[in-house]
Parts: C-alpha cells; structure tokens; sequence
C-alpha cells in the first residue's frame, strides 16, 4: 500500500456485469485498504442503485463521477474513440490525465480501452507502443508475459522495447534485480524461428539486460524464466489456449470425483489438494493485466472478472502506484537514450534506438 493517500479511478460501467461486480468489488477494496480513495465512474443511478445494496462504512471514500455513455464489449475502437467521449472509460482515463487519479481499472473492451487510452495518456517519450503484460502460475512461481493482444504486428524493436518494459515492472513488484528475459520460438536453437523473432534475440543479446535466449510454449510455465515476449496474436492465443485448457481440467477433475461413489469418496479424501491446486492456478488471483508504456497506470480487467477477481485488480492498480511503474520505464528509456551513442557505455547498452512512432 503506498505510503501516502492513492486515489483509483474505476470504470464502473466495463466488463460483462458492469456495477453488479465492479461497486462490491471497490467496497471491499475499501475495506481493506483504509487509505484509499476511489472514483465510481459511470451511470450515476445504476451505481447509486447498486450502493444501496451494501451496507457499508468505508462508503465516505468513495465518490461517484457521473458518465453517460458506455463502450459495449462489441464497439469498435475507433469508434468508441470517436463517438463515445463520455464513457465511463473515457472518463476514467481522463481523470489519471488530469492527475484527479493515480491509476485506473477497467474490465471492458480491450481494443477500446488501448486505442483511448493511447490517445487520451500518450505513451512514454521513447516507447513506441503500449503493451499488455499478464502474470501466469508456473513451477518457479510465476512468469510474465507480454504483448497479450494489444499490437498484432510488432518488429524486432518492439519486442526489445517490451522486454525493456517487463524488466522494469518486475524489477519493481517481484524485487528481482535482473530478472530473466526470454523471447517466445517454436524452438531453442538459433536457426529457428522467423526474422523478426530472430532479429529481437541479437538486439537482447547486445543488451544491459538477462537475456537467457528462445523458450519454448511449455518453459512459461516449466522454464526458468521471469519474463517472456512475444508479439500479441501470438501471447494472445496462448493465453486463451491455457485459460480453455484450464477450464477443461478443473471440468474433467469434478465430473471425474462426481462420476459414482467411489469417485465421491476419493475427492473427499483429496480434498485438500484440490483446494490447494485451485487456488494456486484460480485465473482471478491473477486478474489484473497492465497496459505498460503509457504516461500513466492503466489496469485492465477480465470481461468476466466476478467481485473478487476486480478487487485483485484493484489491488494491482495499488502496487502499481506505489511502485510508480511509468515513472521507473521512462527513467530506464532515458538511461538508454543517454547512453546510446557512448562508446563508454556500449557493453551496457543497446545499440537500438527505442523511437515514439
């Protein structure tokens, strides 16, 4: 929790349940942190409505920013940007420009949400793109991963600006002084894989930092690894492919114990260990993916996040804050713009040029 007062703007109105998950969710966010300050933006009589439900003390701190619009799951960008000016999601990022708000949350529309919040927070001097990072279990304990969907195309450079981005948050939230950077390839050998991929391992590899070299699908979650980059289409079917594969074993585990008496008793037996395997890889201690390269803390929900999975990522809107994330990458951006063309400082240093596009 920071030390001083933070304030979390929340789009009340995004996600698939909207202020039926997002007002209980800030509630119990209240309650927990008795420091906190957050703004409820959205439909003033639907959130109204949903307070009334909940007797609540911590209510005191929270205010309610009134917006008219709302950008459905199904809008497109552009025109969320264009038409939609005052949605809950416009609103809410124009209070983290404003400086009203240290961060804000929201669990709508995805593409929306990046191409507004490009528009209305700009990315870092020296970013060229914005791109979503996502934490997964894996053996070690866990492993990030970005692009997940943000930026389908990306070049080498970009790829190399994400890693850039990743070390620094983990660097910042995990305490790990030089985290281990791995770029995503159908193989760990260095033929392998196509020219973009192979392009972005010479520009890590002449990096300041720990580039341990290609991984594969399976090291995200068995590797050694703390950060792993790709570009979107590829990070995004991945983490769809796991959140299936993780729904069809939690499935086939309770209809397998479910299946006759025997079965039955054998899952009470082992209870334990299923309690236990479900919260290590429950998708909502996870939820919570950052929008990194951006001039300010953007949090972005799962559609479907129920109230404990929003309150997580509220919670990571926290810590995000504390650690002043956007300030940490555009200082490491600035290192690398002052040193690049130093001789003296070549062996620490990229050669690459990290340009705002």
């Amino acid at each position: 929790m920071p030390s001083r007062t933070p304030v979390v703007a929340l789009d009340a109105m995004g996600g698939d349940y909207g202020p039926e998950v997002t007002v209980p969710a800030a509630l119990d966010c209240l309650q927990e942190f008795p420091g906190l300050r957050l703004i409820l933006v959205g439909q003033q009589d639907a959130i109204t409505e949903e307070l009334q439900r909940h007797d609540h003390a911590a209510r005191e701190r929270l205010v309610i920013r009134h917006a008219s619009q709302v950008v459905s799951m199904d809008d497109l960008p552009s025109k969320a940007l264009r038409n939609k000016r005052d949605s809950s999601m416009r609103v809410t990022l124009n209070l983290v420009r404003d400086g009203e708000a240290d961060a804000c949350v929201s669990a709508g529309n995805t593409g929306a949400l990046m191409a507004t919040a490009r528009f209305v927070l700009k990315t870092i001097p020296g970013i060229d793109r914005p791109a979503i990072i996502v934490s997964l279990p894996a053996l070690h304990g866990h492993t990030h991963i970005l692009d997940m969907g943000a930026n389908v195309g990306c070049s080498a450079e970009h790829l190399y600006q994400f890693a850039v981005m990743g070390h620094e948050l983990v660097r910042a939230l995990e305490n790990v002084e030089a985290p281990k950077v791995g770029v995503l390839n159908i193989g760990e050998e260095e033929i392998k894989g196509n020219e973009q991929v192979k392009q972005a391992a010479k520009l890590l590899s002449d990096s300041y930092l720990n580039f341990i070299g290609y991984i594969e699908g399976d090291d995200i979650f068995m590797g050694d690894v703390d950060i792993v980059v790709t570009d979107g289409f590829v990070g995004n079917v991945a983490l769809k492919t796991v959140e299936g594969l993780a729904r069809l074993l939690g499935q086939t585990l309770k209809d397998g114990f479910r299946s006759n008496l025997y079965t039955k008793i054998v899952g009470l037996m082992a209870l334990p260990v299923l309690k236990s395997f479900k919260r290590r890889f429950d998708p909502r201690r996870y939820n919570g993916a950052s929008l990194l390269g951006l001039q300010g803390i953007v949090i972005k929900s799962h559609g479907n996040a129920d109230r404990y999975a929003f309150a997580n990522a509220i919670r990571m809107a926290l810590l995000e804050i504390d650690k002043a994330v956007p300030q940490r990458i555009g200082e490491r951006v600035s290192t690398i713009f002052a040193n690049h063309g130093d001789e003296s400082a070549a062996s620490k240093s990229p050669s690459v040029r990290i340009s705002n596009a």
